[in-house]
């Protein structure tokens, strides 16, 4: 409903929030599929790979992105210092994938501004 919402409106613009759990921890393998992923999020990671796998597949008229965050997001500080990925889990040096509230939001505005990742997805950690 959202793409086609999109389409009648005439823009070419899309750009979601996305989830973690479709991140890659290994080649092949998203998170959601490891064992002790927690329950009580796999419905949402679910849909997110459905959405997702929809962009990819049906999706060529619209210049979409979808964001993707580190495996924690919370409120914190806005530091301006994170990396941009692709489908796979950023994790820092510890093995943490964690990303503030603010610092998201800091990527996706950046990613409204100067689109760098058309038709595709990308992730945003430490």
């Amino acid at each position: 409903s959202l793409v086609e919402g999109v389409r009648d409106a005439g823009v070419h613009r899309l750009v979601i929030v996305g989830g973690a759990g479709t991140l890659e921890v290994a080649p092949g393998e998203a998170a959601c599929d490891q064992p002790g992923f927690p329950e009580e999020y796999l419905p949402e990671a679910l849909a997110h790979r459905d959405a997702l796998a929809y962009l990819r597949t049906e999706v060529d008229d619209l210049d979409w992105t979808y964001i993707s965050p580190a495996a924690e997001i919370g409120p914190g500080e806005r530091t301006g210092e994170f990396r941009i990925g692709g489908d796979r889990m950023l994790t820092d040096a510890g093995g943490q994938s964690r990303i503030s509230a603010e610092d998201y939001a800091m990527a996706f505005v950046d990613q409204l501004e100067m689109p760098v990742h058309p038709h595709g997805r990308m992730s945003v950690a430490y």
